[in-house]
C-alpha cells in the first residue's frame, strides 16, 4: 500500500479524487485529507506519507508555498490543477505529475502507477528544486530550468545554456556550449512544442535553435545561422520565412 495525503481546498475535489483512487487505484491508502497548506505541512511532517495529491490554488499559501516551506521533500507529488497557463509551464519544464481537472480515471491511473514505482524502486522524482525556480521565473522563459529525462534519471539544465536540439530519429540531442550533449527518447517535435514561449525556433527538420545563440544569418536558398560557439545549422526553405519572423521579433530589428 502506498500512504497518501490529499490536499484541496475544496471538499467537492477532495471527495470526486478519493472515489476515483478507490474504484480505480486499490494501492493507494489515504492517511489525510487537508484542505489548506498550513495543515497539509503539519500532516505531512507528522505522517510522513509517501505521495501527495497536491491541487496548486490553495487559500492563503498555494502549493509551491508550502513546498518552499518544507525542510525534506521524501515523497512523490501529483499536481492537481484547474488552471493555468503560467503553472503548467512550469510543471512542464520540471518533469513533474500532474493532473488537469476534471479528472480522468485513466491519467489518473498512469500518475498512480509511475509514482508507485519509483516509491518502490526508492527514487524518488525529486525535481521540486526545480519546479520552484522555474514558478519564480515565470515570467522569464528562458530564465527557467529543463528536467531533461536520459537513462539515469533526469538531467537539470538551464535554458539558457541550451544552444540547439537536433533530431536523432525519435531521439533528440541537447547541445551546450561547455558540457557534454545530453540524449532523450523524446522527439524534437515535442520540444518544439515544449520550448515554443522560450525562444527556441524550429530552423530545419533535425535543428531546433535557442535565439539566445544565433550570433549570425547567411543567405541563402534558406541560408543558414553561426552560433555562439562559432557552430554553423542549415535553415531550410520551408522554415526560413517563420524563423526570420521569429528572428524579427526576438531582437526587435
Amino acid at each position: 500500500m502506498v500512504r497518501a495525503i490529499l490536499v484541496d481546498d475544496e471538499p467537492r475535489g477532495i471527495n470526486k479524487l478519493k472515489k476515483l483512487l478507490h474504484d480505480y487505484c486499490p494501492e493507494i491508502k489515504i492517511i489525510a485529507e487537508c484542505t489548506d497548506a498550513d495543515d497539509a505541512k503539519e500532516k505531512i511532517e507528522l505522517l510522513a506519507p509517501q505521495l501527495i495529491f497536491l491541487d496548486i490554488s490553495l487559500p492563503g499559501k498555494n502549493s509551491f508555498d508550502l513546498l518552499a516551506e518544507l525542510k525534506e521533500i521524501n515523497f512523490e507529488i501529483i499536481f492537481v490543477t484547474a488552471y493555468n497557463e503560467y503553472a503548467l509551464q512550469a510543471l512542464h519544464y520540471s518533469a513533474v505529475d500532474y493532473l488537469m481537472k476534471p479528472l480522468d480515471e485513466d491519467l489518473l491511473v498512469e500518475a498512480v502507477k509511475r509514482a508507485s514505482k519509483r516509491i518502490a524502486l526508492n527514487n524518488i522524482n525529486n525535481n521540486v528544486a526545480s519546479l520552484l525556480h522555474n514558478v519564480e521565473k515565470i515570467h522569464s522563459p528562458q530564465d527557467m530550468k529543463l528536467c531533461i529525462p536520459s537513462l539515469k534519471g533526469f538531467q537539470v539544465v538551464d535554458l539558457k545554456d541550451v544552444l540547439f536540439c537536433e533530431a536523432s530519429s525519435s531521439y533528440t540531442n541537447f547541445h551546450f556550449a561547455d558540457k557534454p550533449i545530453i540524449c532523450t527518447a523524446k522527439t524534437i517535435l515535442e520540444y518544439e512544442e515544449l520550448l515554443k514561449d522560450a525562444n527556441f525556433v524550429r530552423l530545419h527538420k533535425s535543428f531546433l535553435v535557442n535565439l539566445l545563440h544565433i550570433k549570425e544569418y547567411l543567405r541563402g536558398e534558406g541560408g543558414s545561422v553561426i552560433l555562439s560557439n562559432g557552430k554553423e545549422l542549415e535553415v531550410s526553405r520551408r522554415k526560413k520565412d517563420m524563423f526570420l519572423a521569429k528572428m524579427k521579433e526576438f531582437y526587435k530589428y
